[in-house]
């Protein structure tokens, strides 16, 4: 399978598929999961004839399950190294959200001064800030998150069963159907990876300040929100996303949950292909 191997010696797995000429999209996937989120949207945009890449994050996935790193500098180091590698260049950068805080980070502080982004779109992204803060009076607040940590440490096996079966699809919702395929695949993901990179990482997607990540972005960007997301509140996300970029463009769908990428994907993916194009 192929790797990368970034400077401190972390075996990154990536996927890159289609002409090595074509123009390059760059997948980077939300937590808990792996590069296999993508599948629909790489499946896609191949078929447009892009080349499609997605990496594993560190501890995700088949990257390694280091002990160190799980943060977003690391992320968007380790985002660096697999578009180093392959050599990227003018590439759309599309995060979900841990993903896009990770394509923000990156973009900002590695894409846009190498000169090898064309443009980003946050999916359901967590920047600027989840946490509530006295300076983020309107965030998630901590215990929240402290309640994901413990689920996580006494058994992961079942939290990894629960957050998709409710609110990550919506699936809670009483007029949803939900796919016991989509359950099982988010599960399947998330098991694969590391227990600690996992528990560490909602640290990395809560607490982390992005608000100078998107200040410092001028490519244009595509922010993209479901307004019943429960797990990222728009609100709290998307709104102040387009109102710290400089070049954005939004969209905010109706009734859509977190994971619209997957549930949505006819949806989200002609968006995707327009801005893309445009």
């Amino acid at each position: 399978m192929p790797f990368v191997t970034t400077q401190d010696g972390v075996d990154i797995f990536y996927k890159d598929w289609g002409p090595k000429d074509a123009q390059p999209i760059h997948f980077h996937h939300g937590w808990p999961l792996s590069a296999d989120d993508w599948d629909n949207q790489m499946l896609f945009f191949l078929r447009h004839g892009y080349r499609v890449i997605a990496h594993d994050r560190r501890g995700h996935g088949r990257s390694a399950q280091v002990s160190e790193g799980h943060d977003m500098d690391h992320y968007a180091a380790d985002a660096s190294a697999v578009v180093e590698h392959l050599d990227l260049r003018n590439s759309t950068h599309i995060g979900h959200s841990t993903g896009g805080g990770e394509v923000a980070r990156y973009v900002a502080q590695y894409g846009q001064p190498q000169g090898r982004v064309a443009k980003a779109v946050l999916v359901s992204a967590v920047p600027p800030l989840m946490i509530q803060t006295p300076g983020n009076p309107d965030g998630t607040p901590k215990e929240v998150f402290d309640g994901f940590r413990e689920a996580l440490a006494a058994n992961r096996a079942q939290f990894f069963l629960d957050v998709p079966s409710g609110p990550f699809y919506g699936y809670n919702r009483d007029d949803a159907e939900p796919s016991e395929g989509v359950i099982r695949n988010w599960w399947r993901q998330g098991m694969m990876g590391s227990a600690k990179a996992h528990y560490e990482g909602i640290k990395a997607f809560s607490e982390t300040d992005q608000t100078d990540d998107l200040r410092a972005i001028t490519v244009p960007t595509l922010v993209m929100h479901g307004d019943d997301d429960q797990v990222v509140p728009y609100e709290a996300a998307a709104l102040k996303q387009d109102n710290l970029l400089r070049n954005s463009e939004l969209i905010i769908y109706e009734g859509l949950s977190h994971g619209m990428l997957t549930v949505n994907a006819d949806i989200v993916n002609a968006d995707l292909l327009k801005f893309v194009t445009g």
